[in-house]
């Protein structure tokens, strides 16, 4: 392909296909759409995929990936997973179904540039989760889309950032999988974190988990991301040793091992940030080191219902 694809130089809107019509790329694909690009041809395999077709892209004829690559004149988006992005992209190159001038961005995270060989392209991975619905649209403007390119397709990538309402965070090649873990060591564990948190709320008989953790979560969050280590509150940022014992004598076994694994990395932030003194973290550590060492604490913990979910509480009390 050429070394200077002609659609980087054009102001007027882009032709553009999507391979994988997925959560992610049929909502990018609508929102270059609303911004006045023609999005003439997608790919998806599954019912869902073409019913975000359907919904998302009404005017994109539903193709072969390879056709699609041959429809999309000016710009690829490929939106697949992670693991099957070097086979997708290669497989597209040997078919010879790229036009000329072509450029192909992907929107993997953990993927740079590197994925593409010879082939013109770029990383736009947007900081962002999403559903697959039109309500994903709504939240595009204003996030950052980590960005790596080389120089000569640099202005294209920021015009199309700029398109989708987003911000450019560039992000060097050999930096793409830490940049990836950071979002979803933040996101996605996120998730694990609140449910993980409402399922011992209902173990203790909490009715609607939901209403008592968002004032709670909210604020947690605004105050992590304006203080830093600073907004690091509860037992163990106080060297509560007592209680995080209590916490992990009482909870259930698939529970303990994360809470463990915060409890400590959160001591060690504490410590780092002055907010806990070493001396007094010593017993807290020494409750975190031999609860690591037992891998189970010595008293009674709630049992976990069906499926690991926490169920009906049912505290058996040792032997005192």
């Amino acid at each position: 392909m050429s070394a200077v694809p002609r659609a980087r130089d054009r102001a007027e809107p882009l032709v553009v296909g999507v391979v994988g019509a997925g959560r992610v790329g049929a909502v990018l694909g609508a929102a270059l759409a609303a911004a006045g690009h023609h999005v003439v041809a997608a790919a998806g395999v599954s019912a869902a995929s073409r019913d975000r077709i359907a919904n998302l892209l009404p005017y994109a004829a539903v193709l072969p990936a390879d056709e699609v690559a041959r429809a999309a004149t000016d710009l690829l988006l490929v939106a697949v997973p992670d693991d099957a992005l070097a086979g997708v992209v290669s497989g597209l190159r040997t078919t010879g179904a790229q036009p000329e001038g072509q450029i192909v961005a992907h929107t993997s995270g953990a993927h740079g540039i590197a994925v593409f060989g010879d082939t013109a392209g770029i990383a736009l991975h947007p900081a962002m989760t999403f559903t697959g619905g039109a309500a994903d649209l709504d939240r595009l403007p204003g996030i950052a889309y980590g960005l790596t390119a080389p120089a000569p397709l640099r202005p294209f990538a920021a015009r199309l950032v700029t398109d989708l309402g987003g911000v450019p965070e560039w992000v060097a090649e050999d930096a793409r999988p830490v940049y990836h873990a950071a979002l979803a060591h933040g996101a996605n564990h996120l998730v694990t974190l609140v449910n993980e948190a409402a399922d011992l709320l209902r173990a203790a008989g909490v009715e609607r988990p939901g209403a008592v953790l968002a004032p709670l979560l909210h604020a947690a969050l605004d105050n992590a991301l304006a203080m830093g280590d600073a907004a690091l509150t509860g037992p163990v940022s106080r060297g509560d040793a007592g209680t995080v014992r209590k916490h992990l004598d009482r909870i259930p076994a698939e529970s303990a091992p994360a809470y463990l694994a915060l409890a400590r990395r959160t001591a060690d932030r504490a410590i780092a940030a002055g907010r806990l003194r070493p001396q007094d973290a010593v017993a807290l550590l020494d409750v975190l080191a031999e609860a690591a060492r037992t891998g189970s604490a010595p008293m009674g913990r709630v049992e976990a219902g069906p499926a690991g979910v926490v169920g009906a509480a049912r505290v058996e009390e040792a032997a005192s």
